[in-house]
């Protein structure tokens, strides 16, 4: 395991979920493409929490879902969400700056009290619990904008709106 490429995948998954932050429409945000969805204010709310259990994965040895609440009201503004999502880059900047090999190998655990969800390495857990869980609801965004007309930013290379400007 590299530290240098945790970090970069880290890195550059942050900054493409930033991209399509940045596009968030305030007028939209109690949207919904069906009705087993998430708003679009929720769906991006939850990216947020995704972060933050990133920064968790880092500080603490587990996560126990039934001492943290579930959900969270939506947040309502564009700036709300870019304000929270760049102060958390920071603090997880900072925590994987001082993390090591060493670290990053010890063991997680994410449990919902007795009930143990997963356990496994945190550079495990922080690409499969925070990273590809990210991208995962970051797609779900994407497809929210395209339904919304609203142009969506490229991740890995340009995308076809890109292209069309």
């Amino acid at each position: 395991m590299s530290i240098q490429l945790i970090v970069g995948d880290v890195t550059q998954e942050l900054a493409n979920t930033r991209r399509i932050l940045e596009r968030l429409p305030d007028e939209h945000m109690t949207w919904k493409p069906h009705d087993k969805s998430m708003t679009l204010g929720g769906l991006s709310t939850h990216l947020i929490n995704l972060l933050n259990w990133q920064i968790a994965i880092i500080q603490y040895p587990e996560l126990d879902l039934s001492k943290v609440p579930l959900q969270r009201e939506a947040l309502e503004k564009r700036s709300d969400f870019l304000d929270e999502f760049d102060a958390n880059v920071g603090k997880l900047e900072k925590l994987l700056a001082a993390c090591d090999e060493q670290t990053l190998s010890e063991q997680w655990t994410l449990r919902q009290g007795d009930y143990i969800i997963h356990r496994d390495s945190r550079a495990i857990a922080l690409r499969t619990f925070g990273i590809s869980h990210m991208v995962h609801h970051r797609a779900q965004l994407g497809v929210y904008l395209r339904l919304l007309d609203i142009p969506i930013p490229g991740s890995y290379g340009p995308s076809a709106d890109d292209k069309a400007q």
